[in-house]
């Protein structure tokens, strides 16, 4: 098997499994959850990776 129809073998694997992965998604019920008490404000700061509060940085 050619490099080439590796990859074209690799990319449709790719094609359906993102193609299930939305139809999972689009089924999916939305969650119920309450909002955070006390949260911080503005985005996630979990999202990049660091956390920064009282000028302290955890970075995990």
């Amino acid at each position: 098997m050619s490099d080439d129809e590796k990859q074209k073998k690799l990319q449709a694997a790719a094609e359906r499994a993102l193609a299930e992965a939305a139809a999972r998604k689009a089924e999916a019920a939305p969650l119920d959850l309450p909002s955070e008490l006390g949260g911080r404000d503005g985005p996630e700061p979990t999202r990049f990776g660091d956390w920064e509060k009282k000028g302290i940085v955890s970075d995990f």
